[in-house]
């Protein structure tokens, strides 16, 4: 799958009978941190991205419910699917903040979505928030995050 895009490796996986595991499995072998939080990334397209990670006792704090950090992991796994399958291979993008709202207990697994209302054109560098919602089992927003991403064109090689 050499030279293939995250978007393509998606398309090409998800039709699978465990299609999105094995490109969630690879998503954590690209970026071990996310391993985690044992995320699976269920649809994605470019502008969105939902995964789910379950309430095991891995993410779990001191109160039982899914640590607020853990929460960030999910929310920042979401945002990277997103930018992958959103920001051009001419483009790159890096984290450049976040901010996060926590709004209630989490007791369940968690649903990070990350949408955006529109796809932008890519040219100059450019800021770029994308915001994330994270849901519990009842469909309740429990934790709300804004990651603002830094998009440029890639270097021309050879330089």
């Amino acid at each position: 799958m050499a030279g293939m895009t995250t978007l393509d490796r998606w398309q090409r996986l998800r039709s699978l009978p465990v299609g999105n595991r094995l490109f969630s499995g690879a998503v954590w072998l690209r970026a071990p941190y996310f391993r985690t939080i044992l995320p699976t990334v269920v649809e994605l397209r470019p502008g969105h991205c939902e995964a789910t990670a379950p309430l095991w006792w891995g993410v779990r704090n001191h109160i039982g419910t899914f640590h607020a950090i853990a929460a960030c992991n999910l929310a920042e796994l979401a945002m990277g699917m997103l930018a992958e399958a959103t920001v051009p291979p001419t483009h790159r993008w890096l984290p450049k903040g976040m901010t996060v709202e926590y709004l209630a207990k989490a007791t369940t697994g968690l649903r990070a979505v990350a949408s955006l209302d529109t796809v932008p054109e890519f040219g100059d560098p450019a800021e770029l928030a994308v915001p994330v919602s994270l849901h519990d089992k009842a469909g309740t927003v429990v934790v709300r995050a804004v990651i603002t991403i830094w998009v440029t064109p890639r270097p021309a090689r050879g330089r």
